[in-house]
């Protein structure tokens, strides 16, 4: 019977010696892991504020398909949530409780892991926006483990950390595989034959080899919208640039960077920047919604369509090409609108 008390009291001794030393360990903890990912802030944020996103990239779905997520009627900005079960693993949910457009999001997690009991923690994003199309994503978790939290992770052979972090780094390079993804998403619509208006517009021009259009037009559109805002012009339009040759074999063209305006505009004779007209005329129009790299492509199902159609283009009339949205407006190429005009007899 001594023995049996001995036993006992050296059991409660053991007990309470380990709840000692579990309380004096620190229960704090945060985890946090950061990627650079070549997709603008925008783009990032509207994808992990929306939960029914996470399936396409959180690293946990590609371990097990026999988890069953649960979304509320609201799924993204502040008050959104969602829940998940799962027979091994455990329940759980996640808030968010705060959205800050474009550069933050704070959650409130809550896990029901078998033999634990409830755990709460807070997860936060952080985007900062490096360059127009390049972000840093830094994703983190921070809260306090309870004791059996503590007693759980003493007996795995890894810590919260060690097991939490690689999974991280996981999602967010998920998440930057489906965000490129997302970039690359274009559709080409020929829209066939219509009516352009035509109107004044201020332009200033040059010639260039075909692969470096892109960087002169860069250069080139700040001139001309200068030149407006400085001479306090009613700007009427989208900006567009005028094909006035394309020499495929040569490589080189001739271009105008324009922007439209109300009416005619008399400009000095040392100006780089001048005024025209476009009149109205009849043209094949072709909808690129996409990156300009997909422009080529545009190009050709439109003058594909002008063959097809027994149509004759214009020799003398310059094609052009309409920026409905622009990178600073819209910074996700996918939902860039260029609209091409092909003027036709």
């Amino acid at each position: 019977m001594k023995i049996i008390k001995y036993l006992f009291f050296l059991l409660l001794i053991t007990v309470i010696g380990g709840a000692v030393y579990l309380a004096t360990l620190d229960g704090n903890f945060e985890i946090v892991e950061s990627r650079t990912i070549e997709a603008p802030d925008e783009l990032l944020f509207n994808t992990v504020n929306e939960y029914k996103t996470w399936e396409q990239w959180n690293p946990w779905m590609d371990t097990t398909n026999e988890m069953e997520i649960s979304y509320a009627e609201q799924t993204s900005g502040d008050g959104a949530s969602y829940s998940w079960k799962h027979e091994t693993e455990g329940d759980g949910t996640m808030q968010t409780l705060q959205a800050v457009p474009y550069t933050s999001i704070e959650q409130a997690i809550t896990f029901f892991p078998p033999f634990v009991g409830e755990t709460k923690s807070t997860v936060y994003w952080n985007f900062e926006k490096i360059a127009p199309k390049q972000t840093k994503v830094t994703w983190g978790m921070k809260g306090k483990q309870s004791l059996m939290e503590k007693l759980f992770w003493l007996t795995q052979s890894t810590t919260l950390s060690e097991s939490i972090q690689p999974m991280y780094a996981k999602g967010l390079k998920n998440l930057e595989s489906l965000a490129l993804k997302k970039m690359k998403a274009h559709t080409i619509s020929v829209d066939g034959i219509t009516e352009h208006g035509g109107g004044f517009y201020m332009y200033t021009a040059t010639a260039s080899a075909i692969a470096a259009i892109p960087q002169k037009m860069t250069q080139m559109f700040p001139t001309v919208q200068a030149y407006i805002t400085q001479n306090q012009l009613p700007q009427t339009g989208m900006p567009f640039t005028v094909f006035n040759e394309f020499n495929t074999a040569q490589g080189t063209a001739i271009f105008s960077t324009a922007i439209p305006v109300r009416e005619k505009v008399i400009t000095p004779t040392d100006s780089n920047v001048l005024c025209d007209f476009l009149p109205r005329q009849r043209v094949v129009k072709v909808t690129l919604k996409g990156d300009y790299t997909y422009l080529k492509q545009a190009w050709q199902q439109g003058y594909a369509y002008v063959q097809e159609k027994g149509l004759e283009a214009i020799e003398n009339a310059p094609a052009f090409e309409v920026y409905k949205t622009t990178p600073e407006l819209q910074p996700n190429p996918a939902e860039w609108i260029t609209e091409i005009y092909i003027p036709i007899q």
